[in-house]
């Protein structure tokens, strides 16, 4: 059976707006990390995305946009040997108390109860222990945590910010957090471990 990896979208994949990315135009992969999904999938991943898209709820683009983008995405690593298995987005405000918004756990929840099968993901006693969440902001981080995923913080996107965070307000729980450059650096040392 594939192992599971589960992606953060906006600053992981692809480039970041503090405006939001509101178009397929503005979806444009970071350097390098095309490859890297296409890595994990010829490894053997099962590469899932779980993404906040809150400029649904806020009427900056629209469901059908959102589609198109994870198409283009589709449309980009099929040439390189890789495929996104499942998106998986909250379309929800802030405000609306979903349970799939991060840093609530619903979404990666979902993606391991539909990877595994409900049973499957019992039998593991729903420890998410060997799959890793890869993100550029806390939110990611407490949302894999809370599900009782692995997670490591990349630097592009609000990965920096992420980091003088977890400095200013002390979070010792994020002491030993893995930090990478990129999607592609962290690919790369995970591949590298598992030889």
């Amino acid at each position: 059976m594939s192992r599971l990896i589960i992606l953060d979208r906006d600053g992981v994949i692809n480039q970041d707006s503090d405006d939001y990315i509101k178009s397929v135009d503005e979806f444009i992969p970071l350097p390098g990390s095309l490859e890297a999904i296409a890595q994990l999938c010829q490894a053997d991943y099962a590469v899932m995305v779980a993404t906040n898209q809150s400029g649904i709820a806020r009427q900056f683009f629209t469901l059908e946009t959102l589609k198109a983008m994870h198409a283009k995405l589709q449309l980009l690593l099929a040439p390189l040997g890789g495929k996104i298995a499942q998106f998986y987005y909250c379309p929800h405000g802030p405000d609306e108390q979903c349970t799939c918004r991060k840093p609530k756990p619903g979404m990666i929840i979902q993606i391991a109860h539909d990877f595994y099968g409900t049973d499957g993901f019992f039998q593991t006693n729903g420890s998410l222990s060997d799959v890793f969440v890869v993100g550029d902001s806390l939110r990611d981080l407490q949302a894999g945590r809370a599900a009782g995923a692995q997670v490591a913080l990349v630097k592009t996107g609000k990965g920096i910010r992420s980091l003088e965070k977890i400095a200013r307000e002390n979070l010792s729980e994020y002491a030993q957090l893995p930090v990478y450059n990129d999607l592609a650096d962290f690919t790369r040392q995970l591949l590298n471990s598992n030889k």
